[in-house]
């Protein structure tokens, strides 16, 4: 069974054969150590010295110089839009207190299907698509590029409103 022990950025040039793909939801692409199975059947130990987030086109570096690419499966998700970008601030302030894993695009924001916080942004006047769809929210800014939830490792000097 092939290793990988390395991620090419899916921003970086990979020289390699890509010998498969892997299509995964975003609990699955925070990962460690774990046997998978890519989407051709091959299998291979994804064994990193610590846990990363594996991004949409993302290349899995195996021990013999291929690469198996990363495919961000289609999950639960709601899009969120405003009437403007004032508003929209305002909403990812709101999901940012709560510390929730946001995805940031051009004209929107998109989170994972929650019905309490679906509600409150509408309560806010967001307007709220549920739709299946791949989920790449942003890493956290002490999580060094990583999505870490709540335990982001420094002292909470900041108010939860």
């Amino acid at each position: 069974m092939l290793h990988s022990h390395t991620i090419c950025s899916r921003d970086d040039k990979f020289e390699g054969d890509i010998l498969d793909t892997i299509t995964l939801d975003f609990d699955s692409r925070r990962r460690r150590r774990i046997k998978l199975t890519a989407d051709g059947g091959m299998e291979f130990l994804l064994n990193l010295q610590e846990v990363k987030t594996l991004r949409d086109g993302d290349i899995l570096l195996l021990e013999d110089g291929s690469g198996i690419k990363v495919r961000a499966k289609d999950e639960p998700v709601a899009d969120i839009r405003s009437p403007d970008i004032a508003h929209l601030v305002r909403v990812a302030w709101h999901l940012g207190n709560r510390h929730l894993p946001t995805e940031l695009m051009a004209d929107r924001l998109r989170i994972r299907q929650d019905h309490v916080i679906e509600d409150m942004l509408v309560r806010l006047g967001a307007i709220v698509e549920r739709l299946d769809a791949p989920f790449n929210p942003e890493g956290g800014a002490y999580g060094h590029g990583e999505t870490e939830g709540h335990d982001h490792g420094h002292a909470h000097g900041h108010s939860h409103g």
